[in-house]
């Protein structure tokens, strides 16, 4: 199936060949011709699996038969649970959208950041993707109206209800016109999430993508056997000594996450930490950098790397293990997109040993072990 038997229009079509893709997406055949008939959407898929263009692409052909709204008055309004989705939704929504005869303006807004210059820019808005928390911030100001949104998305709805914005979501819910079009998207279905179908969706096509029992051929693992007091050398080394040039490393906390850039970077290998702590600006700069090939290592954790979507990644590293097989299938899979090879390394001390064994027998796939012995980590 190609993009062109979707319904969308030619500019679009001319977007997605830029954007380097050739084939939609089994989620992206199923909602685009749905969305455009105005259905109600309800997509069970994890991160990755194509959702955002499958929502992104019609909202954008469908803006282009409507006139701009009032000033302020948003049509589609986008809530994510992260900051870091919110500026990558927003991105994929100005891509696709380049070449259009209408410009449909979009614009993310987040916390952490001064809420002035996002009133500022509020102005002929037609697509807002905002966290729950700023949006009611920028309601409250008067800055931007919901009573005539046309199309509402929950991208991670489970995320959004598991990060504690459950009241919220209901006090946004309440200032939506009755009419509209319904777009619920969430990696996992839970009581919570059972409710808000309930509440939200009428009549939907319900889409499930299934997750990945095991990860995509593309991607090739390795593990290293190391004492803990080596990772650090043994890290640098294997950067080195592959010249390696853009890795995304997981650790486990915030403060391991310092720590290994921080030395990466005392050791001349360009890094920069990436989680909750670090200011809004800060998290930004280092992505954009990263994603633009222009900063070497990205040491994050599991849940700022949310928002990290990057086609051509080549390395992952699990500096420390996940706690579960799932997470480490997610890590991984962050390389081997788009039909590109890449690389996942795991760091495995002798604690982690037993661990492992439990991931690599979950996810079906055996990972070579090899030994560190004969390495000389001097001078790393």
């Amino acid at each position: 199936m190609s993009f062109s038997s979707l319904g969308l229009s030619a500019p679009l079509l001319h977007a997605i060949k830029d954007q380097g893709y050739t084939a939609p997406y089994p989620i992206q055949q199923e909602a685009i011709p749905a969305v455009l008939k105005g259905r109600d959407i309800l997509g069970i898929a994890q991160t990755g699996s194509g959702k955002t263009a499958s929502f992104a692409l019609p909202i954008l052909e469908m803006f282009q038969k409507k006139a701009a709204g009032r000033n302020r008055y948003v049509r589609a309004l986008v809530l994510v649970p992260t900051r870091e989705l919110a500026v990558q939704i927003e991105e994929v929504f100005k891509n696709f959208g380049k070449e259009l005869a209408r410009h449909v303006k979009s614009l993310a807004v987040y916390g952490g950041v001064s809420i002035n210059p996002q009133m500022m820019k509020l102005s002929g808005t037609d697509v807002l993707v905002a966290t729950p928390g700023r949006l009611l911030d920028l309601i409250e100001s008067k800055a931007v109206q919901l009573s005539e949104v046309e199309v509402l998305v929950l991208d991670e709805a489970d995320k959004i209800l598991n990060l504690g914005f459950q009241e919220e979501v209901n006090k946004i819910l309440a200032l939506l016109p009755n009419r509209r079009q319904n777009l619920l998207f969430s990696a996992t279905l839970s009581g919570d999430v059972d409710n808000l179908i309930a509440e939200l969706l009428t009549d939907p096509l319900k889409i499930t993508i299934k997750e990945e029992a095991s990860v995509p051929d593309l991607i090739k693992q390795v593990a290293y056997q190391v004492s803990p007091e080596k990772k650090g050398p043994l890290l640098r080394y294997i950067i080195r000594q592959s010249d390696m040039q853009q890795v995304l490393v997981f650790v486990s906390s915030k403060r391991t996450a310092d720590n290994v850039a921080g030395k990466l970077y005392k050791h001349g290998i360009d890094a920069a930490a990436f989680h909750g702590d670090k200011s809004q600006g800060g998290r930004t700069e280092a992505l954009k950098l990263f994603k633009a090939g222009k900063l070497r290592v990205l040491v994050a954790t599991d849940l700022a790397s949310r928002g990290i979507d990057i086609k051509f990644l080549p390395y992952v590293v699990n500096y420390e293990l996940p706690r579960s097989p799932k997470d480490y299938v997610h890590r991984i899979g962050r390389t081997g997109r788009a039909e590109a090879s890449g690389e996942a390394i795991s760091l495995i001390t002798p604690e982690d040993a037993h661990h492992f064994k439990i991931i690599q027998k979950k996810m079906g796939k055996r990972v070579e072990v090899l030994p560190t012995d004969e390495i000389d980590l001097q001078g790393q």
